[in-house]
């Protein structure tokens, strides 16, 4: 699918019949592309990347330069064609003439992004700008996904240490699989932005234009910081959902012990019982209260009163 927009003024707006008047868009968006719609982009002078290529792990093959065109693949979390939530490569192709994007998934920041160009820190004035623009909107949904997942993991933790007795241990599962589930999206969030903070000094080493060079600079080296920001925020939430996790296994193996323990005290309760009807089942010929009349009364009395004896020193020492 290809999604094209042109330069109005100091925004941005799509072309009505793409991919007529390709040479005038300012910011092409392939998403799945096909082999024609892949033709019809390189004969604009922009190789396209396959998405072989912005998989790979080399940073060689990420962040690499073809004349005066850069290409810089990202990683970013999104949706699937069937829904899914992962995290997949996209390139972001920077030329003098425009801006190139291609992807295999859905990001939210590309979805949102053409509403916003205008209102950017960049502005959309030239494909570097634009391009500058669109990774501060990369950014902004990253530290919303964060801010996200810092209130889940409070409620979370709510349900682990303030969670009532009633189905508790359904609670304390649940809590594990979405603490889990967060802290895979946490580290989908890390990588993010590590591939972001990549492309920033990689762009950052190449000249810009020369009457926009200072500020071009200082807008680079902002989103750096935002980015160096997130980071430390990213791990801060990594470690609280290490701690939440910690909690979890603790509440359930102490739920495992009191299990147990009550296990324990029941057998430990009937045990004198037990031992009582295990002597008198032996059938013995010679038995003190064999042939006596009240030998069955005496027996059950004994076992009763040993269980009562059991329970109450077990009360008195807290072990029930």
């Amino acid at each position: 699918m290809l999604h094209a927009f042109r330069l109005s003024q100091n925004d941005i707006l799509a072309l009505d019949s793409p991919p007529e008047g390709l040479d005038e868009a300012i910011w092409i968006d392939l998403f799945v592309p096909s082999p024609a719609e892949v033709e019809t982009v390189e004969a604009l002078g922009m190789a396209v990347p396959a998405q072989e290529d912005m998989e790979e792990l080399q940073l060689s093959s990420r962040l690499y330069r073809i004349g005066a065109t850069k290409y810089m693949t990202v990683v970013l979390p999104g949706l699937s064609s069937d829904g899914r939530r992962l995290s997949r490569p996209l390139c972001l192709v920077l030329a003098p003439e425009r801006l190139l994007t291609v992807r295999y998934h859905a990001p939210e920041a590309l979805a949102v992004f053409p509403e916003r160009a205008a209102r950017s820190g960049a502005g959309c004035g030239s494909p570097l700008r634009l391009c500058l623009g669109l990774i501060e909107e990369m950014v902004d949904e990253l530290s919303d996904t964060m801010e996200e997942i810092g209130r889940s993991l409070d409620a979370t933790s709510v349900e682990v240490f303030d969670g009532g007795r009633l189905n508790r241990s359904v609670t304390l599962q649940r809590a594990l699989e979405v603490t889990g589930r967060f802290g895979v999206r946490i580290a989908a969030v890390r990588q993010s932005l590590l591939t972001l903070a990549r492309a920033l000094n990689y762009l950052e080493q190449f000249p810009t234009e020369a009457e926009d060079a200072k500020e071009i600079k200082r807008l680079v080296a902002g989103q750096a910081r935002d980015v160096a920001a997130l980071e430390v925020h990213a791990d801060h939430l990594a470690s609280r959902a290490s701690v939440v996790t910690d909690a979890t296994l603790g509440m359930i193996s102490l739920e495992q012990n009191k299990s147990v323990s009550m296990l324990s005290a029941l057998v430990a309760l009937f045990a004198p019982a037990m031992l009582i009807s295990s002597i008198y089942g032996m059938n013995f010929t010679w038995m003190p209260e064999l042939d006596s009349k009240w030998g069955f009364a005496l027996a059950l009395g004994g076992m009763g009163v040993s269980g009562i004896a059991t329970f109450l020193f077990f009360k008195k020492r807290g072990w029930m």
